[in-house]
């Protein structure tokens, strides 16, 4: 749902500076061990370029891979503007900085409005154009190509919540969703990409939860319409979609997307999360929020995924952030484990306690 909120790129002094870093605490050979690498994405409290350092700083110790979640830049692609420039500009010298880590990186591109799937990318609709046009559709083939031979991403998503747009926009949108990830799979088998495709479905809506269908949905209709994707992402908000507790989310919840389908795909969350605090319709709080990171490690590990990462690894200051009246963000402004100040809340603890666990090979 969260569409990526800035487009920063770290300079080359930036990158040759010091970073901490910190190894979890070992855990005893009893310990159970996790099939997930966990991580966030470089999304900052505040639009500043300091901001967005002092995140990826203060996320680096919790976190064993990073996440990129962008959305594709219509109006500069549209104006003729390389999208090999872009990708340098704006994302190069972060995933570098990541890959210098030893961090694998996910990249995942939107190409719809990230904040109202009923609606095509606000860009293209300011500009009077379509992700129908074959125009569109061959620039941002060119932009994933870009992506792909610059960034090296080990996980490449080339369309977000498709369930979602699929059962709330206009039938000739998610037809054109379907034909650009298309065309953009067909471009990276041509440049011979070695990054796994994928395409992210909304878990709530799987359910038949948003919008509430009073069934569960599946993804057959997804790994059909994508018959290309070698992984499924996961958005999964389920404090929107009528649970009250974290307990109250069934332990089969990721699972049950592989377990009821012909195909089994590696499974990654790759956005999500649970508020920390009361908002529209929501009551909530830290300790909730916690409880939440536990009960996800369980759906993880029932479903033996391969990542569980957020978009958000701060909260949102709002009065930082651009919010056009009417927009779904303030929903989505207390996902953090840390504040907007980057002070912890308890939920860190409860993902500190599944980052210590092996990793299983």
């Amino acid at each position: 749902m969260m569409k990526r909120l800035l487009l920063v790129a770290a300079s080359t002094a930036l990158l040759a500076g010091a970073i901490v870093t910190c190894s979890s605490e070992v855990a005893p050979p009893s310990a159970p061990t996790r099939t997930y690498r966990l991580g966030f994405s470089d999304t900052p409290p505040r639009l500043t370029t300091a901001s967005v350092l002092q995140t990826i700083e203060a996320w680096r110790p919790h976190a064993d891979i990073a996440q990129i979640t962008q959305g594709v830049p219509w109006r500069a692609l549209l104006a003729d503007t390389s999208a090999a420039e872009l990708v340098r500009r704006d994302l190069q010298q972060v995933a570098a900085l990541y890959h210098s880590r030893g961090l694998p990186l996910i990249v995942q591109l939107d190409v719809t409005d990230g904040l109202a799937r009923d609606r095509e990318a606000p860009d293209l609709v300011a500009l009077g154009r379509s992700i129908t046009e074959p125009s569109v559709q061959q620039r941002y083939r060119e932009y994933v190509a870009a992506i792909d031979s610059i960034l090296h991403p080990e996980y490449l998503g080339l369309a977000m919540e498709t369930n979602l747009v699929r059962a709330v926009a206009p039938a000739s949108v998610y037809a054109g969703v379907r034909t650009i990830a298309a065309g953009g799979e067909s471009t990276l088998l041509a440049q011979g990409s070695l990054a796994k495709r994928f395409v992210s479905v909304q878990v709530e809506t799987a359910w038949g939860r948003l919008p509430g269908v009073g069934h569960f949905v599946g993804t057959d209709a997804d790994r059909a319409d994508f018959p290309f994707i070698k992984a499924l992402g996961l958005s999964s908000y389920p404090f929107l979609a009528g649970f009250a507790e974290p307990a109250d989310v069934p332990v089969d919840y990721y699972a049950r997307l592989n377990e009821s389908s012909a195909t089994k795909l590696p499974l990654l969350v790759v956005e999500g999360g649970w508020s920390s605090g009361s908002v529209t319709g929501v009551t909530s709080s830290p300790d909730r929020q916690a409880l939440w990171i536990k009960r996800q490690m369980e759906l993880a590990d029932r479903g033996a995924l391969v990542a569980v990462t957020q978009i958000s690894f701060t909260d949102l200051d709002l009065s930082a952030y651009p919010v056009p009246p009417g927009s779904i963000l303030p929903l989505f402004a207390q996902l953090g484990l840390v504040d907007v100040d980057f002070h912890a809340k308890p939920a860190l603890a409860e993902w500190d306690r599944a980052l210590a666990r092996p990793l299983r090979p």
